[in-house]
C-alpha cells in the first residue's frame, strides 16, 4: 500500500487540462436546470446519485455494499450509482469535469470520493456549511481548513505508534522519547523504506520534520521547494545514527511487513497505518497484546477523505443530502466496522465499544504530509543518506 494519494495529483492538473482540446466531457442534460430538485416544502426529489470513486476495492465494496444500500433503504426512491476509476483515470475524469463546467455540462458525477486540494481551492466544488450540510456541526474545523469548505470530510487515517504491551508497559510519547527507545533497544524497532509505504515514509518525514522551521515545513506541504532540501540534513544524519539499531538491519519492504513482524513478536514497536492496525486487530492478524498510540514533537502524518460535490453536478441538492447522512453516527460507525477508518465526527457520539478502539488516538487532528514531489526526493534521499 503506497502513501494514500487518491485524487490529489490530478486534481492539481484539472483546470488546466479541462482546456486541452478533445478532452469531452460526460453526457448529460444542461446542468442550469439540473438542480430543480427542492420541491416548494423544502424537501429533495427522489434522485440516482452518482459517487466517482477512485480508492481501493474495500473503498468501493463500502460504497456498493454498505452505503449505497443504506441510503437507498433510509430515503427511498433515491439510489446510488457507484463510478469506479476502472481504466478512466483520475486525470482524465477531472479534465472532464474541468471542461464540463466550462461549457456548463452535467458532469457525469455527483460527488468525488478522495483526498484532493487544488480542486477544493480552486473553484471546481461547491462549497459546504452547516447551511447545506447540518452534521458538519460535528466535525473537526481542521478537517475542513485544508479544501478550504469546499469538501466534506468523511474518513480519515494516520500513522500511529504500534506497541506490544508484553513487552513495553510505557510506550514512547514524543519523537525524542521514540528515538531513545529505539536506541536503548537495539533490533526491537524498524519501519519500512518510505518508497514502499506510508507508515515508514511518516516516520522518516517526522524525523526530518524535527529539524525543520515550521515556515519551511508548511511551504514543503504547500507545494515543491527542492532549494529547501538542505533542511533535511541534520534529520537524515539521526536516521542514520539508527542503522545499526534497526531490527536484522534491514527496512522491510511495504507496510504489512512491519505488520508481520510485531504479530510475530520479532519487533516490539513500530509506525503502521491506523487503519491497518485496527484492522489487523479486529481480525487476530495481531495479538491483543499490541497498543495504538501517537507521538508528539512532531505527531505522525495523517488525512482525511473527502466527498466533493461539483459545482455543476446535475443533483446538488441529493447530494448535499447523502454527504449530510454520511456524517450521521450510525454511517460513521459503519466507515470504522467496514474499513477501520477514523470517524470525521467527535468519538464522543459513537457507541462506547467504538469509542474504545480509539482509545489513546486523537482522530480529529492529521498532521498533513510533504507534497507529492517533496516525498518523492525525500525518498530518493533517503535510499542515498540511509540505507545506501
Amino acid at each position: 500500500m503506497r502513501r494514500r494519494t487518491f485524487l490529489a495529483t490530478a486534481l492539481a492538473a484539472a483546470p488546466a487540462a479541462a482546456t486541452l482540446a478533445g478532452c469531452g466531457v460526460f453526457k448529460g442534460n444542461d446542468a442550469s436546470s439540473s438542480n430543480a430538485a427542492a420541491t416548494a416544502n423544502g424537501t429533495v426529489a427522489p434522485a440516482q446519485v452518482t459517487v466517482y470513486v477512485s480508492g481501493d476495492v474495500n473503498v468501493q465494496n463500502l460504497w456498493n455494499k454498505n452505503l449505497g444500500p443504506a441510503f437507498s433503504k433510509a430515503f427511498p426512491g433515491f439510489s446510488v450509482r457507484v463510478l469506479v476509476e476502472g481504466t478512466t483515470s483520475a486525470s482524465t475524469v477531472l479534465a472532464r469535469l474541468g471542461a464540463s463546467i466550462k461549457t456548463n455540462q452535467d458532469p457525469g458525477m455527483d460527488i468525488l470520493d478522495g483526498s484532493f486540494t487544488t480542486a477544493a481551492t480552486g473553484g471546481l466544488l461547491a462549497k459546504v456549511s452547516t447551511a447545506n450540510v447540518p452534521n458538519l456541526a460535528n466535525v473537526s474545523s481542521s478537517l475542513l481548513t485544508p479544501v478550504d469548505y469546499a469538501a466534506v470530510p468523511y474518513r480519515g487515517s494516520a500513522v500511529v505508534l504500534a506497541y506490544n504491551s508484553k513487552y513495553v508497559s510505557t510506550p514512547p510519547k514524543t519523537l525524542d522519547e521514540l528515538l531513545a527507545w529505539i536506541t536503548a533497544n537495539p533490533g526491537k524497532f524498524t519501519y519500512n523504506s518510505p518508497s514502499s509505504g506510508g507508515s515508514g515514509q511518516s516516520f522518516v518525514e517526522t524525523t526530518l520534520t524535527k529539524y525543520v522551521s515550521a515556515a519551511d515545513n508548511a511551504k514543503m506541504v504547500a507545494g515543491y521547494v527542492p532549494s529547501l532540501e538542505g533542511d533535511w540534513n541534520q534529520g537524515f544524519a539521526t536516521l542514520k545514527g539508527l542503522s545499526s539499531s534497526i531490527y536484522q538491519h534491514v527496512y522491510p519492504n511495504g507496510n504489512q511487513a512491519v505488520l508481520d513482524l510485531l504479530d510475530s513478536g520479532s519487533i516490539y514497536l513500530a509506525p503502521v497505518w491506523s487503519d491497518m492496525g485496527l484492522a489487523a486487530l479486529a481480525s487476530g492478524g495481531l495479538p491483543s497484546t499490541v497498543k495504538l498510540a501517537q507521538l508528539s514533537d512532531p505527531s505522525f502524518t495523517g488525512g482525511a477523505a473527502y466527498l466533493g460535490i461539483p459545482v455543476n453536478a446535475a443533483h446538488k441538492d441529493a447530494a448535499l443530502k447523502l454527504v449530510n447522512w454520511v456524517l450521521e453516527p450510525a454511517q460513521q460507525e459503519t466507515i470504522v466496522s467496514v474499513l477501520a477508518g477514523f470517524p470525521a465526527i467527535s468519538t464522543s457520539l459513537l457507541s462506547s465499544a467504538t469509542q474504545s478502539k480509539f482509545s489513546g488516538l486523537d482522530t480529529s487532528s492529521l498532521r498533513a504530509a510533504y507534497s507529492t514531489e517533496m516525498t518523492t526526493d525525500m525518498c530518493s534521499l533517503w535510499q542515498q543518506k540511509v540505507a545506501g
